[in-house]
């Protein structure tokens, strides 16, 4: 190829991208609310727990095997991978229309004329009926004048990016539902442990009440009510174990196992990770993979709107064939060389309102991406905060909390006493520090499985959980 010819190719390279840069557009992120959105954060420190691995967060070996097997067998990260497989399909499909197509035919034909419609005259004998043998390559390529297929391939690729995403942001769900569940269940254990405690205390209790009835110092009526205390609590636990059951049940699903028994170990060994580094609130277009998802899913639709643009516009295509044909298969490789060339340009002029209308709902899918965009960073800053300020909450009330079980635990000594040698005290009173000290403790159980749930939300509020 001779100078000449190289230029003029570069000419024609120069105004095709400079036609296809007039009719689609470059994608730019627009501008979304991304600072200030935790509420009362201050300060620039980016240091964020979200760039910690898991296995930093959660200390407990138990719990670390059940995340692992929960990222090995979980159906719905498995699905989310398979939607990665299906998008990168597409997206090769996307990148192969811009080469020319390619297919072989080979075909033997048989015909057979009328001799009654063709109408010779008397005298004339043709042979009516002929073989044609036919082997042939064509060959088809549209020129991506205006973007169109470049702009589909763009978008492709951002579906790819959007499934890869999403597939992460499963991945943090799962391991935020995983430690959640399997705190819930530690915590049933020990509200389950702290009622059965209780009953025997109870049951003590109704047999101290009976000797004090036969020492004439508490009536029929004391006995009967520490009788009804106690069933109180006895009556709890077997809901506390149908708890314990479905929750062992629910994090088995999440393992992708069947139902059964979950290896664990104690509340009270857990304890809280408390360097709580929220990072700005900028980071989440980062680090959350939703967010990011939703951004890729607007990008792939902005892209969609460029192809829809250029419906508008002629299409170039070139096509060609060529191959051996002949009558005689004798004569097959001799002398049936054919081939053709077909260079076409297509205007759309009139197709009944489909190019405008594909273009208005591209432009309007791309406004939904948009506002998702938007909203999933509204959502994740709205998470942030509610997780701060439940950890927050939950550690304003453990000294409290601690407080009043020591004061409602002397209440009961104290009026147990007192109902031993002074009329002024009955069995209500007992009865009402009983009650009151049982409901401090299970709900001493809820606020520390709020502190910790609080953690892990927190974790996957600032996008954590994906980066290993």
């Amino acid at each position: 190829m001779n100078s000449r010819h190289k230029y003029s190719l570069l000419i024609l390279g120069f105004v095709v991208l400079s036609l296809s840069a007039c009719v689609t557009k470059k994608y730019t992120r627009p501008e979304v609310i991304s600072d200030n959105l935790y509420r009362s954060q201050t300060g620039t420190d980016t240091t964020t727990i979200a760039n910690l691995p898991w296995k930093t967060l959660f200390a407990d070996t138990e719990l670390q095997n059940l995340i692992e097997q929960g990222l090995k067998e979980n159906l719905d990260l498995k699905t989310a991978i398979e939607r990665i497989k299906v998008a990168e399909a597409t997206l090769l499909q996307n990148r192969m229309a811009l080469l020319p197509s390619l297919q072989g035919d080979v075909s033997v034909t048989d015909a057979k004329q009328s001799r009654a419609a063709l109408n010779f005259p008397a005298g004339i004998n043709i042979d009516l009926e002929t073989q044609t043998y036919r082997a042939q390559l064509s060959t088809s390529w549209e020129a991506d004048i205006w973007g169109k297929l470049s702009s589909a391939k763009r978008s492709a690729y951002a579906a790819l990016l959007q499934s890869d995403a999403a597939k992460r942001a499963v991945q943090t769900q799962l391991i935020a539902n995983i430690a959640n569940a399997y705190y819930n269940l530690l915590a049933l254990d020990q509200q389950l442990a702290i009622t059965e405690q209780t009953v025997k205390v109870r049951e003590k209790s109704v047999s101290t009440m009976k000797e004090l009835k036969e020492g004439a110092i508490v009536n029929g009526a004391a006995v009967v009510q520490s009788e009804a205390n106690l069933y109180a609590a006895q009556v709890t636990i077997p809901d506390l174990k149908r708890s314990i059951r479905e929750a062992e049940n629910a994090l088995s699903t999440l393992l992708g196992r069947a139902p059964g028994t979950i290896n664990r170990t104690s509340l009270d060994k857990q304890v809280p990770y408390n360097d709580l580094k929220t990072g700005v609130s900028a980071q989440l277009l980062q680090n959350r993979p939703d967010v990011q998802a939703a951004e890729l899913g607007l990008r792939s639709a902005f892209e969609n709107t460029n192809v829809a643009r250029t419906y508008f516009y002629p299409a170039l295509t070139l096509t060609a064939s060529g191959g051996l044909s002949s009558l005689q298969l004798k004569d097959f490789f001799s002398q049936s060389i054919f081939y053709n060339l077909v260079g076409g340009l297509t205007q759309p002029i009139f197709a009944k309102g489909q190019n405008k209308a594909r273009l208005k709902t591209a432009q309007a899918q791309q406004q939904i991406a948009f506002y998702g965009f938007q909203q999933s960073l509204l959502t994740a800053g709205q998470e942030v905060s509610n997780a701060l300020y439940a950890y927050q909450t939950a550690t304003e009330k453990e000294d409290t909390r601690a407080k009043q079980i020591a004061s409602l635990t002397k209440a009961v000594d104290f009026t147990q006493e007192l109902l031993r040698y002074s009329s002024a005290t009955n069995y209500t009173d007992v009865l009402t520090s009983e009650q009151s000290l049982l409901a401090a403790q299970l709900s001493s159980v809820s606020d520390k499985l709020q502190k910790l749930q609080a953690v892990v939300n927190l974790y996957k509020a600032l996008g954590g959980g994906w980066k290993q």
